[in-house]
Parts: C-alpha cells; sequence; structure tokens
C-alpha cells in the first residue's frame, strides 16, 4: 500500500509540473488592439507595435502576467470583447457614457490635452478667459473645443471652421490671434515647415470634464471587477515607478498622462 501510494504521489506531482494551474492560466491576458493607428497601435512587419503595445507588455509585466496581442478591426473590438475573445482592449479607446453602458473601463492610461497656439510675436503668453478677452480663437466647428471655447470664453471672439488645416493657415495669415484643437494635432503643424516659423505652443487648455473626456482607458466586461483592479493596480505602477514616462518619451514629446 506505501509502495502503491508513492507512485499515486509521484504522478500526481508530476502532472502538476507539467500542467499550468488555474491561477497561471489567469494570468495569460489576451488583449486586442487595432494596429492601424499610429504612434498609438500599428503593425511592424506582422507584430503589433506603438505606444500601447509597448505599455500593455508594462502592465503585464507589473502585474506579473503574461500578454498575448489579438488584432481586431475598431468596429467589431467591443462585441468581440463581449463574446469573451480576449480579455481586454487597448486601442484608444476613449472613455464615453455610450461606451460605459455596454462595457468598463480601468483607470485612464493616457489623455490628450488640449492646447492653444499662436504666433510667436504675439503678445499672449497665459489662456485665462482674462487673457483672451477680445482675441480671435480658431477652432473646428461642431468640436468640444469650439463648445468650450463658448461656454468659458464668452469674451473672445470665437471663429469656427471645417478643418483645423483652415485655422491654422489663418494664424499664419495673422486673420486669427489663437487656435485651440488637440495638441498632438497642433504639433505636427508646429513641427512642420511653415508651423516652426510662425507659431508657438502658448499652454494646455485647462481640463474641463463637461467637454473633454477623462481620457483613454484598458476596455473590459462588467462582470470582471477583479480584472479592473488588476490594471488600475498596474497602471498606477507604471506611472508611480516612471515606466509610463520613459515609454511615452519615445512617442511623444509631451505629457499625456491622465
Amino acid at each position: 500500500m506505501i509502495k502503491i501510494y508513492r507512485a499515486l504521489c509521484g504522478l500526481w506531482l508530476a502532472a502538476s509540473l507539467a500542467a499550468p494551474t488555474a491561477a497561471e492560466e489567469a494570468h495569460t491576458l489576451r488583449i486586442a488592439t487595432e494596429g492601424a493607428f499610429p504612434p498609438f497601435n500599428y503593425m511592424e512587419g506582422d507584430e503589433p507595435a506603438g505606444f500601447e503595445v509597448d505599455l500593455a507588455k508594462a502592465l503585464c509585466a507589473a502585474a506579473k502576467a503574461k500578454c498575448v496581442f489579438v488584432l481586431r478591426e475598431w468596429d467589431d473590438m467591443i462585441k468581440g470583447l463581449l463574446r469573451r475573445e480576449y480579455d481586454a482592449v487597448m486601442a484608444s479607446m476613449a472613455i464615453t457614457k455610450k461606451r460605459k453602458a455596454r462595457i468598463a473601463f480601468s483607470i485612464p492610461y493616457y489623455r490628450v490635452p488640449a492646447a492653444f497656439i499662436a504666433r510667436k510675436d504675439a503678445d499672449i503668453y497665459t489662456v485665462t478667459p482674462e487673457a483672451l478677452d477680445g482675441k480671435r480663437v480658431g477652432a473646428v466647428a461642431d468640436s468640444e473645443h469650439a463648445r468650450f471655447l463658448e461656454a468659458r470664453y464668452p469674451a473672445a471672439e470665437l471663429r469656427t471652421y471645417g478643418k483645423l488645416e483652415e485655422a491654422n493657415l489663418d494664424l499664419l495669415a495673422e486673420r486669427i490671434d489663437l487656435v485651440l484643437a488637440d495638441r498632438l494635432a497642433l504639433t505636427k503643424f508646429l513641427d512642420g515647415q511653415e508651423g516652426r516659423n510662425c507659431c508657438r505652443l502658448v499652454a494646455n487648455a485647462p481640463f474641463d470634464p463637461v467637454f473633454y473626456h477623462p481620457g483613454v482607458a484598458v476596455g473590459l466586461r462588467k462582470d470582471e471587477p477583479s480584472l479592473k483592479a488588476l490594471f488600475d493596480r498596474a497602471i498606477e505602477a507604471v506611472i508611480a515607478d516612471g515606466t509610463h514616462d520613459r515609454i511615452r518619451a519615445k512617442y511623444f514629446s509631451f505629457d499625456i498622462k491622465h
């Protein structure tokens, strides 16, 4: 009987070492991304790359989990999550009221701020409502930026445009004094020859949750609060230890933390 018992113990030990435990399997995280939104996510050959992919790997390392990336078209991203084809979405999915009705979100892992730019020779250095009293400010029509200006800068003269490029051209031509837009889009303009020669960043716009979403976060299913807690802790950890800033610096010249 002792020999049989020892043999059975040996078989059990061998099987337990060879097969992953349920806990180990739970630490393989299938993360969906689009691979078509550079520099946040894109493809390098057959492999996904970009800010969000690098950040996802850092989050998995912080959570002591293994990342497996799943490529999915944007229109099917939430449907695939709800069908349990993957565990999480990291594809520049902003937190919105409509999406929150269907899925859960982690805390934000990035938010691109709105920003004001002006000509280099303009005597404009602050962006308080008082400082912009009477200034002509351009923004894309029907955008959150235009609505923000209309509500928070009533003494400024709002000029709206069909495209951001049109507002930038009017700034170049001195027909307006400032432009308000997404800082990433404005940075591309300022890095170009025309923008570099004429214009400068004045400041980020004050964050206003009435007009701007709180940021981009990991999309998750509502019935998995433990997974949300895992991602929240991992995001806080990579921000606290500087990993987020190191990854961000590869792709962006300005801070995008939430």
